[in-house]
């Protein structure tokens, strides 16, 4: 674990993953929890980040593909992708990512402002940029993963 905290109330847990090359880390809070990739069923007419749906012991999961979702070229899941199931907006949903790596502890001040240079579509996805170790890591902004009045599962 790689801990950068000061002795003050503004430090929080960050978990980090990756897509492809690139790192980005949640608030810890918001995952309920990490699992193994399942095969999604697919539903017709979903936008073209939504995996499908899963069942997740008895309730209907759907499964955001992150990379999509940001912009990046989807892989093909594995069985070495997971799925960590988070509290977005108003919605649980399984966000599928490469891998997870690290449980950050950061303080508010080692979040930087996302670029003035990066796009405003960039900017809606990452909330700010932590460089820790030499590692350039975005923190995802949850809320605004999912649109507002797009329903992702009939």
């Amino acid at each position: 674990m790689i801990e950068t905290t000061k002795h003050d109330n503004s430090s929080r847990e960050l978990i980090a993953f990756r897509i492809g090359e690139q790192e980005f880390c949640v608030d810890i809070m918001s995952v309920r929890e990490i699992r193994g990739w399942a095969p999604a069923t697919v539903l017709p007419k979903s936008p073209p980040y939504v995996r499908g749906v899963i069942n997740l012991r008895g309730a209907i999961l759907p499964i955001v593909d992150l990379a999509a979702r940001l912009g990046f070229q989807p892989p093909e899941p594995t069985v070495r992708h997971v799925i960590m199931v988070a509290q977005v907006g108003t919605q649980v949903v399984g966000l599928l990512v490469d891998a997870v790596s690290d449980i950050l502890s950061v303080t508010d001040d080692a979040i930087k402002p996302t670029p003035d240079v990066a796009s405003d579509m960039a900017k809606t996805f990452v909330r700010g940029v932590l460089a820790i170790e030499g590692r350039m890591i975005s923190l995802i902004a949850l809320d605004n993963v999912l649109p507002a009045l797009e329903p992702i599962a009939a």
